[in-house]
């Protein structure tokens, strides 16, 4: 039985998207979103396909080198695929901890694992925030998402210093967490343990081998997605620039970061149309669009994930278990 903190924490995500969706849904001829849906282009649908699974592919390359040089990670793709099939069905992005579950069964430890998906997270925020950043100055976005984009920008820049500090002296942040917190026992040992785990999940990014790949791989996967973006345009037959894909790329960044039902419902909806107002797309043919991106990714991920399981040897409740309960997996 779920605690009260989760039973809460699920009932405002089903109440953001239903509000979403009635949002987006209010207004609309459902009529014409069927006709655009089928009028619509499915050897671009397909396209859409392959270029998520690709990114999700890139991910997983770059995953491995977010571990510390000699890690030696395997199954990164399955863990992966895994992740995202379990943020699709269950609550609270319990797909997150599913993941780590997985990776951390073939051998590395527990909180590596989640140290280098702190990393990752962060990585994406920044690449959020530099899209967010560079539209500012090209794409005429109403002031309130102004506002929104630069309080993302400044929490990027600030987790970003943290890391880099963490980084380059970890010895200092150590000093640093002992002198303040000397006479707080617990929360000393706490923020010890955190540094700790930071470090060690940096020790990707400190290797010079290592960081250009992970710059490249992250350009890599943005590009991807936002190609992906531009082909569900194509497949609903919209003439549109690859800024309007980049767009809709930073408000589904900033979107998802709301809580939510599994799979994001209504976010990706709200978060499309309200990025393709600006460049004057009807909303019903908006809502097509989200409707052929959120079915290219939810679908066959979905799948793929499920597939994955009993290779490596893992349930969907075992998986959703390990999310509620944040505990390191027995290794395979």
């Amino acid at each position: 039985m779920p605690s009260l903190g989760r039973l809460i924490k699920i009932l405002v995500g089903v109440v953001i998207s239903a509000a979403l969706l009635i949002y987006v849904f209010r207004g609309v001829n459902l009529q014409n979103v069927a006709a655009h849906l089928g009028e619509a282009r499915w050897d671009f649908f397909t396209a859409i396909v392959g270029l998520n699974l690709a990114a999700l592919w890139l991910r997983a390359w770059r995953w491995r080198y977010l571990f510390p040089p000699g890690a030696r990670p395997t199954h990164l793709f399955s863990a992966t695929m895994i992740g995202y099939m379990g943020n699709n069905l269950l609550p609270l992005r319990a797909g997150e901890v599913a993941r780590v579950y997985v990776a951390a069964r073939r051998g590395q430890r527990f909180w590596t694992v989640v140290a280098t998906l702190v990393v990752e997270r962060v990585l994406d925020a920044l690449a959020v925030g530099l899209t967010l950043a560079t539209l500012l100055l090209v794409v005429p976005i109403p002031q309130q998402m102004r506002w929104l984009a630069f309080v993302l920008i400044a929490l990027d820049l600030a987790a970003m210093g943290v890391l880099a500090v963490i980084v380059v002296a970890p010895g200092a942040c150590t000093g640093l967490v002992r002198a303040a917190f000397s006479r707080w026992t617990w929360g000393e040992r706490r923020l010890l343990d955190i540094v700790a785990t930071m470090s060690e999940g940096l020790r990707g990014i400190r290797s010079a081998r290592h960081l250009p790949l992970i710059l490249l791989s992250s350009v890599a996967i943005w590009l991807v997605l936002a190609l992906s973006v531009w082909a569900a345009f194509r497949a609903a037959r919209l003439n549109l620039p690859l800024v309007a894909a980049w767009t809709v790329l930073a408000f589904l960044g900033l979107g998802v970061s709301l809580p939510s039902t599994p799979g994001f419902l209504g976010v990706v909806q709200a978060a499309t149309v309200e990025a393709l107002k600006l460049f004057a797309v009807p909303q019903d043919v908006a809502l097509s669009v989200s409707l052929l991106l959120h079915a290219a990714q939810f679908v066959p991920v979905t799948l793929i994930g499920l597939i994955l399981l009993p290779v490596e040897h893992v349930s969907l409740s075992e998986a959703a278990g390990a999310a509620r309960a944040g505990s390191p997996p027995p290794v395979a």
